[in-house]
């Protein structure tokens, strides 16, 4: 086994690795006495406004619908030809439907892919999805670089 070093995502390369969508995790900010809620989601980016969107299930028994108002990081990474990769996003959640048809924030939905993965008990059509976009306050990326044997 050899060591791993990290070097900075250029734009560009940051813009390759995320594409037009993909898998990653969503964590919620918490209470200062509750741990924060961490979900695996599929995401839309659109590089164009740098913006990411997620369609999110929200039950009425979930705690997701108490959640999406506070702040949120994301997390995506997954191994490349050329290595590790790895983006983190923060901010907060903003959901389509309140805005304006034409707004960026609806437009910029026209530029993603939202993969659908079935993780669900019940299926697809019996649920209620709501769709939210994240403008991110903060958005960095590393790759791995190995080193020399």
């Amino acid at each position: 086994m050899h060591d791993s070093r990290w070097h900075q995502l250029s734009g560009s390369e940051l813009e390759a690795f995320l594409g037009r969508g993909g898998t990653g995790v969503i964590t919620f900010g918490a209470e200062a006495d509750t741990a924060p809620a961490s979900i695996p989601v599929s995401y839309g980016y659109n590089a164009d406004i740098e913006a990411f969107y997620f369609r999110l299930s929200l039950p009425p028994e979930s705690r997701k619908a108490e959640l999406v108002d506070r702040p949120v990081s994301f997390v995506t990474y997954g191994e490349t030809d050329d290595g590790w990769h790895s983006a983190v996003a923060t901010g907060r959640l903003e959901a389509v439907e309140e805005a304006s048809y034409e707004s960026t924030t609806v437009q910029g939905m026209w530029g993603i892919e939202i993969p659908e993965v079935d993780v669900f008990e019940q299926p697809r059509e019996e649920l209620t999805f709501r769709d939210f976009r994240l403008d991110p306050e903060t958005l960095s990326g590393r790759k791995e670089v190995p080193s020399e044997p």
